[in-house]
């Protein structure tokens, strides 16, 4: 099975970059979207157009904000439109697929990045979905949460620690909170499991050539249960062409 995870930063401006075009031939099973910043009834033809998936998109309230998608090349047994949190739910930050006793989410973390403000709906945000995760462990089934966490979790994952100690996403608080959520017999950083390689970045700034000299962060994974971790059997970051600030990043399981 191949799982592909995106940050669109806007389905609409990805798929003018030939997005589309490069997931048909991707070819995986699962494409987890988020930013896609569109409503339903604003998608792109190439969103449309797609002939061998079924999808599902959960659109926030507000205009060009936010969302978050599944394509699947099968149907799915049940979809879960939102984590039951009425504040975020509105922002549209997850969507999920069931299939027999696997679950794939798809999420959409909020950014702290704008200020004090949105830092702090950050960190209640965290909070409640570190108390989720623990619930999904418990509850016997299988997962994999793909998506963009806006969190960097070890110094190897940023371009210089030191530069972005005091930045939202890598900060200490952060980093303490991956630590908690990726515990030993707690959930697994799958991207890790196939590659423990140093600069693996998924998203650059825009600023100051941040992509041509190589200054990104990691912040966009795939997490799993582990019992699913123990499947992973490669991954990759897809850098040739640029469709966002983000790069997909895909990873094979053994699995049926």
């Amino acid at each position: 099975m191949r799982i592909t995870t995106l940050n669109a930063n806007g389905i609409r401006s990805a798929a003018r970059k030939g997005f589309y075009a490069w997931m048909d031939a991707q070819d995986a099973d699962v494409v987890c979207l988020q930013e896609t910043k569109a409503q339903e009834h604003q998608l792109p033809f190439e969103a449309l157009a797609v002939q061998r998936y079924c999808s599902a998109f959960v659109d926030a309230e507000k205009r060009g904000y936010s969302g978050v998608a599944i394509y699947s090349k099968r149907q799915p047994d049940r979809i879960v439109r939102g984590l039951g949190w009425p504040e975020f739910d509105r922002e549209g930050r997850y969507v999920q697929f069931d299939f027999g006793a696997l679950s794939i989410g798809s999420l959409y973390v909020p950014s702290g990045s704008s200020g004090e403000v949105r830092q702090a709906v950050k960190a209640v945000f965290l909070e409640l979905l570190e108390a989720e995760l623990q619930r999904k462990r418990a509850d016997g089934r299988s997962y994999i949460i793909a998506g963009d966490f806006n969190v960097a979790h070890r110094d190897i994952d940023v371009f210089d620690p030191s530069q972005c100690a005091g930045v939202s996403g890598f900060f200490p608080q952060e980093r303490r909170w991956m630590d908690r959520v990726l515990a030993p017999s707690a959930w697994v950083d799958a991207f890790r499991v196939a590659d423990p390689n140093p600069r693996r970045y998924t998203w650059w700034s825009n600023f100051r050539q941040a992509f041509e000299r190589d200054r990104g962060w990691r912040i966009d994974y795939q997490l799993t249960t582990p019992d699913v971790g123990e499947r992973v059997r490669g991954s990759s970051i897809y850098r040739d062409a640029r469709f966002s600030d983000h790069a997909p990043v895909t990873i094979d399981y053994e699995l049926s």
